[in-house]
């Protein structure tokens, strides 16, 4: 039994290493691909605040304050509510609870995301926690309680 889920026969640290093979590269190109879709969400609310500060004659232009935000909602909001950002999920990847791989929690979700803003803060270097740590955890993963998963392998996990 690992995590709450019963495995048969299998080796517990053969089970979290199949959980958890590959991710960390998936999980860099998935923030590629989250960081591109991030700027035009920005692109869109850019044209859009122009649009209502022209209207209101300057105040609209006050939105723009909530474009540095924007990366904080899209991971909450994708995280909380699917498990995945897009780009995670691209690459079939799922971000779970690490006590009992079910889906996180709006704080947890919120917390995870506050924390990879602080990673960044910090140079990047609670990155590299990802190759000591048993299931390829990173720090904010680890400070969350969550950790980054294959769908795939996910599903026959969960699979009696």
């Amino acid at each position: 039994m690992i995590q709450g889920f019963t495995i048969g026969q299998a080796d517990p640290m053969m089970t979290d290493d199949w959980l958890t093979r590959d991710v960390w590269p998936r999980r860099i190109v998935a923030f590629c691909i989250d960081v591109v879709l991030i700027l035009l969400i920005d692109l869109a609310a850019v044209f859009s605040i122009t649009i209502i500060g022209v209207v209101t004659l300057g105040f609209g232009f006050l939105l723009l304050h909530i474009l540095p935000i924007m990366p904080f909602i899209y991971y909450t909001v994708w995280i909380a509510g699917s498990g995945a950002s897009p780009g995670q999920a691209a690459l079939g990847l799922a971000v779970r609870q690490d006590a009992n791989l079910s889906r996180p929690s709006l704080a947890q979700a919120l917390v995870w995301t506050l924390l990879l803003g602080l990673t960044f803060a910090f140079g990047l270097l609670p990155l590299l926690v990802v190759l000591v740590t048993k299931r390829r955890r990173t720090g904010h993963d680890i400070l969350s309680g969550l950790v980054v998963v294959h769908k795939t392998a996910l599903r026959q996990v969960a699979a009696p």
